[in-house]
């Protein structure tokens, strides 16, 4: 039996044979490229979000503190001499000590409930904002919104994730603020 073989064909398919060699090999090198980049953007992003959590954080303790501040007198503009500067900068930091002391972590739930109530006649909170605030855990802080949120004391934005917690009226009247209609 003699066999024709076309000489073109032969080509052709040994062609294909060392293209695809080429191929795997160029993979082959640029593999180890590939899973590095992805593992720089993964710990850039696990980094981004490292820093983002701490700005939130600090940005809870930041409205913590302005709304523990009340506002007193306004402070009149005067040029203090530089002995009298040396004392206010020390009175500054008495008062930045006394603060946390202001703060109690034990307290019973019943006073926790009146301080969140407090905290959030300002302006919405979220859970997340009064479990930095109160010093409690995330779970205990979860359950007690979830509590006052049946008892209709908060009302909760669902639009907003994560939810954000407003004061009711009820809960006003619960903190004193608002009198109770008189009917």
């Amino acid at each position: 039996m003699i066999v024709d073989v076309d000489v073109g064909m032969l080509l052709s398919i040994l062609a294909s044979f060392l293209i695809g060699l080429s191929s795997i090999a160029t993979y082959n090198k640029i593999r180890p490229r590939l899973s590095s980049r992805t593992n720089d953007v993964k710990i850039l992003s696990e980094k981004l979000e490292y820093y983002e959590n701490l700005l939130i954080d600090m940005k809870i303790k930041l409205d913590s503190l302005e709304l523990s501040v009340e506002p007193e007198e306004p402070v009149q503009a005067q040029i203090p001499k530089p002995r009298e500067q040396k004392e206010q900068v020390e009175e500054v930091v008495k008062v930045k000590e006394e603060r946390p002391k202001e703060r109690s972590h034990n307290v019973n739930f019943g006073s926790a409930t009146e301080y969140v109530l407090r905290l959030i006649t300002e302006k919405p909170m979220t859970s997340r904002d009064i479990q930095i605030t109160i010093g409690r855990t995330r779970e205990h802080t979860s359950r007690m919104m979830k509590k006052l949120f049946e008892e209709g004391l908060v009302e909760r934005d669902m639009k907003t994730k994560p939810f954000t917690y407003k004061i009711t009226e009820k809960g006003l009247i619960r903190i004193g603020t608002l009198k109770t209609p008189t009917p």
